[in-house]
């Protein structure tokens, strides 16, 4: 008999009310869903939450999980929305969708608008696009109690820059409008770790160039080519629809340009599950400089709905 399982931690950076339309894209991914069963056999939460370029898994940082409640013999979709706003006056929003493919394959897409502090450029806002794809290699986070190895999988998201033209026209010096990242996860679910309480811990390792997540483009004067990031997440679940964890992102600091260097992002948040299809979460975000201002972070809230 398979161990009894309660909802892993979850954390999502994604929200609603972009300048773009992105409805019409939640609808394309809805007419790529394949024929078969319905998503609702895969354990309660077992695919986490959106991760913020889309792919499933925590908030900063994809899992190894595979996105939506579609088990192995079945398919299951999410749809998310998120809105984050930090001291210095930035505002980020995103919203997306993704499908989760018999528990093997994952698609996402993302739109990113992020509004710039009015004591940087007043009333300017940059726009991103993301599309991605994840695949699971081997193991099985949840189930796989008997072994050591974890979940594995691949993933690429392919990324652009809207505004990069206007961003040269300032001095900086970036190499490209568009890119992609590889990476790849390894997350584990330990039953009953701490204290009678379930305990998940994923790492993800980046192979990147992205400056800024990429809404400033991708590489630089300082690197142009791309270095590998180390990302991690770890949560424990204190009740069976509450989560609490942190998690860390490094990235790359690529431009070379005072003012504009660029720190880890980390965070530290309780995610909610109130029913099977929803999820909420608030968090603390810390994003460190952000285009002259220092120490920028800031308070979000999330949410999802899978199906």
């Amino acid at each position: 008999m398979r161990p009894r399982f309660a909802r892993p931690p979850a954390l999502t950076l994604v929200t609603s009310g972009l300048r773009r339309p992105v409805w019409p894209a939640v609808v394309a991914v809805g007419l790529m869903l394949p024929l078969g069963a319905q998503a609702g056999d895969r354990l309660l939460g077992a695919w986490g939450v959106s991760q913020v370029e889309g792919a499933g898994g925590g908030g900063l940082t994809p899992w190894a999980t595979i996105t939506g409640p579609g088990s192995s013999d079945q398919h299951g979709q999410v749809v998310y929305a998120t809105q984050v706003r930090t001291q210095g006056g930035y505002r980020l929003r995103v919203a997306g969708a993704a499908i989760g493919i018999r528990d093997r394959v994952e698609l996402s897409m993302a739109r990113w608008s992020f509004k710039l502090s009015d004591d940087v450029v007043p009333g300017k806002s940059l726009e991103m696009s993301v599309i991605g794809a994840k695949v699971r290699l081997v193991g099985d986070a949840v189930y796989d109690q008997h072994t050591a190895l974890p979940q594995l999988s691949v993933g690429v998201q392919h990324k652009q820059a809207d505004d990069v033209g206007a961003l040269r026209s300032l001095g900086l010096p970036i190499r490209a409008d568009e890119d992609f990242d590889v990476y790849l996860s390894a997350t584990k679910l330990w039953l009953g770790l701490a204290a009678g309480h379930n305990v998940l811990g994923s790492l993800t390792l980046r192979w990147t160039r992205a400056n800024q997540f990429g809404l400033l483009g991708f590489g630089g004067e300082e690197q142009a080519d791309r270095t590998l990031q180390l990302e991690g997440s770890v949560g424990v679940m204190l009740r069976d629809d509450l989560v609490v964890g942190a998690e860390w992102r490094g990235k790359p600091d690529n431009l070379g340009v005072p003012g504009f260097e660029e720190d880890a992002a980390w965070d530290v948040f309780a995610a909610w599950f109130p029913g099977r299809h929803v999820n909420l979460t608030v968090a603390w975000l810390h994003l460190g400089n952000i285009a002259t201002l220092r120490r920028q972070q800031g308070l979000y809230l999330s949410g999802q709905m899978a199906f």
